[in-house]
């Protein structure tokens, strides 16, 4: 099944850039439960939003991307202030892999920071950009193995 086009889109759904939020402009069919004007769509148990539309399922900010460009993104699509659930124009922007997941809030350490991990009595930095690990040192504390790896988001990632 071929991908919904801008055109297809825009005849079922109206979408708000300045709210990120899709409303049904007609019913997808005869049968269809949606009625006009309901927020489209139900989120996901990850949090974000999908839309059915012609029996497929979208991710909603994949669908903004496409309402507002007319064109399917070629990466993936970021949420600037990491908030799946915001779909607002102004926060969405097309990311690679890579730093997609530099601006995620995914932290899988004790101490609550991201992109640092204890080694032995010490703590370590680290940060992959393009997919190849860039080790950043040793800090004696946390919040000095994190403020590397900031510095680090901000020359490779802004």
């Amino acid at each position: 099944m071929a991908e919904i086009t801008a055109e297809r889109l825009r005849e079922v759904l109206l979408y708000d850039p300045e709210t990120g939020v899709f409303r049904w402009w007609v019913p997808t069919s005869r049968k269809s439960p949606f009625r006009v004007g309901k927020i489209a769509g139900s989120y996901h148990r990850d949090g974000y939003r999908e839309i059915r539309i012609d029996k497929r399922l979208y991710r909603a900010h994949r669908l903004a991307w496409l309402y507002m460009t007319d064109k399917w993104p070629d990466l993936e699509i970021d949420h600037i202030d990491q908030d799946g659930t915001n779909n607002r124009w102004f926060n969405l922007r097309q990311a690679t892999r890579s730093q997609n997941n530099a601006n995620s809030r995914h932290c899988r350490n004790k101490c609550g920071f991201k992109g640092i991990f204890q080694n032995g009595p010490s703590w370590a930095a680290a940060i992959s950009p393009n997919g190849r690990r860039v080790y950043l040192g040793s800090f004696p504390t946390p919040e000095a193995a994190h403020a590397a790896y900031v510095a680090a988001v901000r020359k490779y990632f802004c």
